[in-house]
């Protein structure tokens, strides 16, 4: 158990024997929030609401369980001596990254299945899965988890934090870079980016949401994953969400550029909506 000063209760309420933790509360809403924002823009793609809810069905659990395999697998040393603790994922400990992937598995596959355009699926789904990402981080804030290095309290009241905010980030005897509040604070940034771009005449090619999202969350990743004191290591060198925030971003960066040279040689490609355009016109 941390250490804190005047920290915030990590337990929102108690029913009988049964204790609902705010990280639970704060996840689930992000999710329904995702969610409903997910069924009206496919309505308006095209992508009928019983689809996404079913895609949602499926892909929710395991995304749970890819996000805690991902973290407990990094952190076999601990789990492999504690293995009851690996099914308490509400004291924490997922990895968004681990999330991300059984995500994209599951939309993959089910999309297959259901004969709905992959990329058309992940760019109505791209900006509020970053809006979950950045409301989720305040799990992590009440469970005083996901922070940064030692810093000191003129810094934080520097930032012009409220009081409250800078106690929770009291944390073994000393204050903490609240790097959870860094990611936030981005990944919202990217929501209301995408949601104001997203539908930009000839912006986005179909897809290139998708991939603007994947390149905005792993830049800002990459940076906020430095300043962490709990990183996921390899071989004790390299921060695991480090060097696949670079992975990424490359890859989503030089997969737009690849997508559209390719299309430069064909006169039709579809747009962000999924329209038919001409590239001779």
């Amino acid at each position: 158990m941390k250490t804190v000063l005047g920290a915030l209760n990590p337990i929102a309420l108690k029913l009988g024997p049964i204790e609902v933790h705010w990280y639970g509360v704060i996840i689930a809403t992000a999710v329904v929030i995702a969610v409903a924002l997910a069924v009206r823009e496919g309505a308006r793609r095209g992508i009928r609401p019983d689809d996404i809810y079913d895609m949602i069905l499926w892909a929710l659990p395991f995304t749970l369980i890819a996000a805690r395999l991902y973290y407990v697998v990094f952190q076999w040393s601990y789990y492999s001596q504690n293995p009851g603790e690996i099914v308490r994922i509400w004291d924490g400990g997922i990895a968004i990254y681990g999330g991300l992937i059984g995500a994209a598995i599951v939309v993959v596959l089910f999309c297959r299945s259901r004969f709905v355009p992959v990329w058309l699926m992940l760019d109505v789904a791209a900006p509020t899965v970053i809006m979950g990402q950045g409301i989720g981080r305040w799990g992590n804030f009440m469970n005083q988890e996901a922070f940064g290095r030692v810093t000191s309290l003129s810094f934080l009241q520097g930032l012009h934090l409220p009081q409250w905010l800078i106690n929770q980030m009291y944390i073994n005897g000393a204050y903490r870079q609240p790097t959870f509040l860094y990611e936030s604070v981005w990944d919202l940034l990217g929501f209301v980016f995408l949601m104001t771009t997203r539908h930009k005449h000839g912006l986005y090619k179909q897809g290139e949401v998708f991939l603007a999202y994947v390149a905005w969350y792993s830049f800002g990743r990459f940076f906020t994953e430095g300043m962490r004191t709990d990183s996921l290591m390899l071989f004790n060198v390299i921060r695991i969400s480090q060097a696949l925030s670079v992975v990424l971003f490359i890859g989503s960066i030089g997969l737009i550029i690849w997508r559209r040279r390719r299309l430069t040689d064909n006169r039709w490609y579809l747009d962000g909506s999924g329209q038919k355009v001409d590239t001779e016109n």
